[in-house]
């Protein structure tokens, strides 16, 4: 099978059976387009069983970040499987081993810098408003920023606190959100939306020209705020969901309720915040311990 046709195929695959997003499905076009490039593959006539593992070799060869390769062989990998399931291709690669990634704990800062850059956009413009609205959103709810960014107004419950969201793989979850991020979102909607061309779009946020906002504007946004007011840590729009997760098991939260906010299927995914508050408790205690 040519292999336009073969990665087509697997495309779809992800799209409809696996609900995939496209941001995700061009990651995986873009891991693949290096391993073709990189074995000089042009149809599936010339898979062998040994791709995978000499993949692995040219991508230590580059000394690319272990995070790096690890996606690209388990994208590659995936689209063997694949192959195999539907009868494409008749390799056994399985039992090839993938490198194991260097798990790096989330970015997480203080509550008192996330309050900086909550305070950080300007009320006077429609789109501090919608900026400050967005913020306070994401650093209540725990939402992924894809989440956040593609939120339509009736997804948000104002009367219950609650925001219906649609996450990976279609699966809903409610998520809380409290009477102040809500005030922010009915100022943004009673004054600078409604001088936005697209006021009547279902979507909540806009940007100028009454579209959806991509991810690289909102990124670039934070990354403005941030340095407006000093936060020398290297932040993303993810780092609210971080700042989320972590203050709320800080302040008392059981693990599984905070799991079930962020839409994480796995507990052990949530785990990994808990390493956080660990080593902030930690690092409290020896600067008690050291005080004459």
């Amino acid at each position: 099978m040519e292999l336009d046709d073969a990665i087509d195929l697997y495309f779809q695959y992800l799209r409809v059976e696996k609900g995939v997003s496209n941001e995700t499905i061009k990651s995986y076009s873009y891991d693949l387009k290096e391993f073709f490039k990189a074995l000089k593959k042009r149809s599936t006539d010339d898979f062998l069983p040994t791709d995978i593992s000499d993949f692995v070799r040219v991508q230590n060869k580059k000394l690319l970040t272990t995070s790096t390769v690890v996606r690209r062989i388990s994208s590659t990998k995936n689209f063997y499987l694949f192959l195999e399931r539907e009868h494409i291709i008749d390799l056994s690669i399985k039992n090839v081993e993938i490198p194991k990634g260097i798990k790096k704990l989330p970015v997480s800062i203080p509550v008192e810098e996330v309050e900086e850059l909550l305070n950080a956009p300007d009320l006077d413009k429609p789109e501090g408003q919608r900026d400050r609205a967005m913020l306070e959103t994401m650093y209540a709810s725990g939402l992924r920023v894809s989440e956040l960014l593609s939120l339509r107004i009736s997804q948000v419950n104002a009367e219950k606190g609650i925001i219906n969201v649609i996450g990976k793989g279609n699966k809903q979850r409610k998520a809380p959100i409290g009477d102040y991020a809500l005030e922010y979102i009915n100022l943004y909607l009673n004054d600078g939306r409604k001088k936005n061309r697209g006021r009547k779009s279902e979507y909540l946020f806009l940007n100028r020209y009454g579209k959806p906002l991509s991810r690289q504007y909102f990124f670039m946004q934070i990354k403005k705020y941030a340095e407006q007011v000093g936060i020398k840590e290297e932040i993303s729009p993810h780092t609210l969901r971080h700042c989320f997760a972590t203050h709320m098991l800080e302040n008392g939260a059981e693990l599984i309720a905070v799991q079930e906010m962020l839409g994480h299927s796995n507990i052990a995914t949530t785990q990994i915040y808990t390493n956080i508050s660990s080593k902030r408790i930690i690092s409290a205690y020896d600067l008690f311990s050291k005080r004459k």
